[in-house]
């Protein structure tokens, strides 16, 4: 067994594998840009190196830099988490000469595996289903046009050396196909260095199942059941689950044994995962197969007991697999919700800045799970990939990984950036979604104008009025107990407020013994755990234990739960009388001007002062987080001045042209 092992990745992938590690006794080695140098998986590993300036082109994918970290520190083996030089076989040949050990598959498996067109053939010989596409590579946008045309819309535009949802389009007409071309092109080339580009049909009403598949150097391969991961946005997995609701043990022992034979027939060895579309009757079809850890492995993990970390280190030290097929067991279900850097309310565009508060669930064997690379503190680069933590629950069932999901979002605290935490909420309550009726166009139809909020419905608002009205309570003793602030009244007597929600007044009465009442309608607040200050309050609200984050106001509380964020005022009813007579502040006109969404860089400008533009029209690209964005007209006008010029940073909201 290896000594020493380095982990040429950063965020949340290289703690996970620095835990495990550590575990095992075997001692890390942490690699980091300069933008990284305080980052969580520098201060956990044992040993760290520098390798270069923030951008992960000149750092974390620049093969000698990494070599020579593993010289300076006598590293036996490598760990490439995922992403950056995980599928790379010139890096797993470079280890190989090295005399280091590769932690993940033989270089001929990548070759053939890692690059799509390739995988797509070898899987066709080797007897697993296909998705019809063209497999040749493409030269032009034109090219891109008559191939798609060919195939038939909508198809799917793809990098060659694509993952995590990089480097992929769906189109639907020729101009999409002509656009989509070009960035995925941009994406593919920017993030790994490769931007040959394929075609393939794409099937409507699809879920995203794959199968996770473990080998050794002695012949032997297993899988490990499967994941459902069809909550997808941009061709990005946000939320992904294992068992799949949908499968039967019929179609995933097919599925199972098909991935087998796949990795059999490249010699695989190490963790993979083979990835299939599947169609509403179960028909499935090969996508592709990753040869490299992939983001949600912990979910596997939770329902089979194995830490695949681990198996992969076994196999990388020579060990054959202690484990049969036989041996496989699912037991009970399990969750993960990608927590990402992005804003939901200005359609999940990347957001950056510092973590001023970062608070996550507490972790419990098995239940509770957070794997994430940041701190407290931290900051949020605009450099790497948004996701900043994956939050996993486990349950006996499907619906009790999801309450056990729904308390853990509810009690998730982030504050500095923007995040998804409430779309997470969101879907996790989300009827279709509880159900299990879901395909990767899930967020597309059940949000097409995008996620402006959640509205409670009538008794979980109830819930909340009454929640704060008992907060006012606790406000009000606290004030009652310092010198002049208050009068010497009993802050615990009977008393009546009026609690204003979504727009509506609710006048209520506190009894002083925890009971809040709507009327005629009594709602019991009790066991309270909340302090003025606190940021998380707990409580039975009419028999329903619930959790909310909590931010005091001079007139009341901002309280998010259930993907719900409220501002809740409490008056005393003089005060709403008077507050009913306040005028409203309107927010300013920026109506006439095109607004950077998120921090990014300035890609291309497509239009010039004076240019008539029509609606839905590209006016320029913004870069942020390896992504590439088109902003476009709202409506028909003319360009009057352009503020900025290709190459410029910008910051959230700074304006990026006027119009007439």
């Amino acid at each position: 067994m290896f000594d020493k092992i380095l982990i040429a990745n950063r965020g949340e992938i290289a703690c996970r594998v620095i835990k495990t590690a550590r575990a095992m006794g075997i001692r890390t080695v942490a690699v980091h840009s300069d933008a990284d140098r305080d980052a969580l998986h520098v201060k956990m590993a044992d040993e760290a190196v520098p390798i270069g300036p923030p951008p992960a082109s000149e750092s974390y994918i620049v093969i000698d830099r990494i070599l020579d970290a593993v010289r300076r520190t006598g590293a036996q083996a490598v760990h490439p988490g995922y992403g950056f030089l995980s599928e790379r076989a010139g890096f797993a040949r470079a280890l190989e000469a090295a005399g280091v050990a590769f932690i993940g598959p033989p270089v001929g498996a990548i070759e053939a595996m890692g690059d799509k067109i390739t995988s797509k053939k070898l899987a066709a010989k080797a007897g697993v289903s296909t998705v019809p596409g063209y497999m040749g590579l493409i030269g032009d946008a034109d090219e891109a046009v008559k191939i798609a045309g060919q195939i038939g819309y909508p198809v799917m535009i793809k990098a060659s050396a694509g993952g995590g949802g990089k480097g992929m389009r769906i189109a639907w007409t020729d101009d999409e196909t002509r656009e989509g071309f070009q960035s995925s092109k941009n994406e593919a080339k920017s993030s790994f260095g490769d931007d040959r580009i394929f075609i393939e049909k794409f099937v409507t009403s699809p879920r995203h199942i794959e199968i996770q598949v473990l080998g050794d150097a002695h012949g032997n391969c297993i899988y490990l059941g499967e994941r459902e991961c069809s909550i997808q946005r941009r061709n990005q997995k946000v939320i992904e689950e294992a068992p799949s609701p949908f499968l039967d043990e019929r179609t995933r022992r097919a599925m199972g044994e098909q991935a087998v034979a796949l990795a059999q027939a490249v010699d695989y060895c190490s963790a993979g995962t083979v990835e299939f579309i599947v169609d509403d009757k179960k028909n499935f079809y090969f996508l592709e197969m990753n040869t490299r850890l992939q983001v949600e492995h912990p979910v596997t993990e939770l329902i089979t007991g194995i830490d695949l970390v681990e198996q992969m280190i076994r196999v990388a030290a020579g060990e054959p697999l202690a484990l049969k097929q036989s041996d496989v067991r699912l037991d009970g279900w399990a969750l993960e919700s990608r927590l990402y850097a992005e804003d939901p309310y200005r359609n999940f565009l990347p957001s950056i800045g510092r973590l001023t508060r970062y608070r996550p669930p507490a972790e419990e064997p098995r239940r509770v799970r957070n794997d994430t690379g940041v701190y407290e503190g931290g900051e949020i680069s605009m450099f790497y990939d948004p996701m900043i933590a994956k939050l996993c629950t486990w349950g006996q069932d499907r619906d009790a990984a999801l309450e056990e999901m729904r308390v853990a979002l509810d009690t998730f605290e982030v504050e500095g950036i923007a995040h998804n935490l409430p779309f997470l909420s969101a879907v996790m309550d989300h009827p279709r979604f509880a159900s299990g009726d879901i395909t990767t166009g899930f967020i597309a139809e059940e949000y097409p104008d995008g996620f402006d909020g959640v509205t409670l419905p009538g008794a979980a608002q109830h819930r909340i009025a009454a929640l704060a009205a008992r907060m006012w309570e606790v406000v009000s003793a606290r004030a009652g107990q310092i010198s002049g602030q208050l009068s010497t009244a009993d802050p615990h007597a009977e008393r009546a407020l009026v609690v204003i929600l979504a727009g509506e007044q609710h006048p209520v009465r506190l009894n002083g013994q925890g009971a809040v009442s709507f009327g005629d309608v009594s709602i019991d607040v009790t066991a309270l755990d909340w302090h003025p200050g606190a940021t998380l309050a707990r409580a039975e609200v009419g028999g329903v234990a619930i959790a909310v984050k909590v931010d005091r106001r001079t007139d009341g509380f901002r309280i998010r739960y259930r993907g719900a964020d409220l501002v809740v005022k409490v008056y005393t009813p003089r005060q709403a009388e008077l507050a009913a007579l306040m005028p409203e502040k309107l927010p300013p006109d920026t109506s006439k001007m095109l607004l950077c969404p998120m921090p990014g860089l300035i890609v291309t400008l497509a239009v010039a002062e004076g240019d008539e533009v029509q609606e839905g029209q590209a006016l320029c690209t913004v870069e942020a987080m390896k992504m590439e964005n088109v902003l476009r007209a709202e409506r028909k006008g003319v360009v009057s001045k352009v503020h900025v010029a290709p190459g410029q940073s910008l910051s959230v909201d700074e304006v990026i042209m006027e119009f007439d």
